[in-house]
């Protein structure tokens, strides 16, 4: 049987491949340490995820409660399973830019090392499977911010005729710009799974997503805003934002629209790419304009204060452009709608957040 190989399992991007490969009849063995609670606390455990995903899978799935960092154990499963595997997806990582700043070993270790540690087992024992690397819009840092933005009542914007108001495409530098710890592993990372491409003709794929949302997001202040909006609200949590005046610009991506873009990757691998891949313009939105919908769909009142200054290394702006993805996979289209992407989330978690 074709084994799918998914790290992060019990993650909203994990879990959701898990499933996705399960349905196809593949067999998935999920590698997952439940370490987001380490990070984030009770609010970001992805262990009832776990809980779920072995209850509705059965014997289709296979969990490993194993860290990446842990380079013999990973060895060992993928050495086990050999060249029955055909899909890596690689969705274990350390996702928060404050955390990474208060411990940038772990965070390095984690985003980076760990990464290595999927790519050289692949290389070794599945040659041929396709591995897809779930990587972050964070590798540019925040030379967005240099651009020549409009204030407008609710978002940040860029005038209509400038090249990047579509959303910024993969040839914008990496080089003089603050990434933050966390991007900075993001982006070792990043290379790592492309040079393996490259340099071994691993069929590796990099993604570059910046919001992906999901009814399985343990939302937390620190990560996945558009669930942690809807989850304050649900429970009647003050929100406070950071900086720019909440005017500050993302895109959102519904897993359902990642999982189709992998499913055309798998079809036609291309080794080494790397590909922007998020809501684009269509799915972009400020934290005002997100507080605003989010109290339409519920009809409950956020109550907002406003915090000084901004996070660290904080981008005005981001808007993702699909155009090279979309011309290397021309059959893949975005199919989830924000507003249905909250609606999802509310209805999702009705009877467990509440006031």
């Amino acid at each position: 049987m074709s084994v799918a190989v998914v790290t992060g399992a019990a993650g909203l991007v994990g879990s959701a491949a898990a499933r996705h490969f399960a349905a196809r009849g593949m067999h998935v063995v999920g590698v997952d340490n439940c370490m987001r609670e380490t990070f984030f606390g009770a609010d970001g455990s992805v262990r009832p995820n776990l809980v779920k995903l072995e209850r509705d899978l059965g014997t289709a799935y296979t969990h490993c409660q194993v860290d990446v960092r842990d380079r013999g154990t990973l060895d060992r499963i993928f050495q086990r399973y050999g060249a029955d595997v055909t899909v890596v997806v690689h969705a274990a990582a350390q996702p928060s830019h404050n955390w990474a700043g208060e411990d940038p070993r772990t965070d390095f270790d984690i985003n980076a090392v760990g990464t290595l540690n999927v790519l050289d087992n692949a290389r070794l024992h599945c040659p041929d499977a396709v591995v897809i690397h779930c990587s972050s819009s964070t590798v540019y840092g925040d030379h967005v911010n240099s651009l020549p933005f409009v204030e407008r009542e609710s978002r940040w914007d860029l005038p209509p005729e400038h090249p990047y108001y579509e959303g910024t495409p993969e040839t914008a530098p990496i080089d003089h710009t603050k990434h933050t710890l966390f991007g900075v592993s993001k982006l070792s990372a990043d290379v790592m799974a492309q040079e393996f491409g490259r340099y071994y003709g691993l069929r590796t794929a990099v993604l570059r997503s910046g919001l992906v949302c999901g009814p399985e997001l343990a939302a937390t202040m620190q990560h996945g805003m558009p669930g942690f909006v809807l989850r304050s609200l649900m429970e009647g949590r003050p929100y406070v934002i950071k900086g720019f005046g909440g005017k500050q610009v993302r895109d959102a991506l519904h897993t359902s629209d990642l999982l189709a873009a992998f499913d055309a990757v798998i079809a036609d691998p291309r080794p080494g790419e790397a590909y922007n891949l998020g809501g684009s313009r269509a799915n972009s939105c400020s934290v005002l304009e997100v507080i605003a919908l989010a109290q339409d769909i519920t009809g409950l009142e956020m109550q907002v204060s406003f915090a000084q200054g901004q996070r660290e290394g904080d981008r005005r702006w981001w808007i993702t452009n699909n155009r090279k993805f979309m011309e290397h996979f021309p059959h893949w289209r975005l199919g989830t709608s924000l507003r249905q992407i909250l609606v999802e989330i509310h209805e999702a978690n009705a009877d467990r957040w509440t006031r």
